[in-house]
């Protein structure tokens, strides 16, 4: 599910992010997005330096 506050739709994306302050180099969190939601979410973390990288969530399972 789309992690987008109030959203519901399936997620197809995997944001994969990074808070330096509480987090080790090497750890990722991940948020979910729908395809309408992804560019918020990626401006969202990118703004703050957190984004990492994006990947589909299939890619999550391989």
């Amino acid at each position: 599910m789309c992690s987008a506050r109030g959203c519901r739709r399936p997620a197809v994306w995997a944001l994969r992010w990074n808070n330096p302050k509480l987090h080790t180099p090497e750890r990722r969190k991940i948020w979910t997005a729908c395809d309408e939601h992804r560019t918020h979410l990626e401006e969202f973390l990118s703004l703050r330096g957190f984004l990492k990288e994006t990947v589909s969530t299939e890619e999550l399972v391989e």
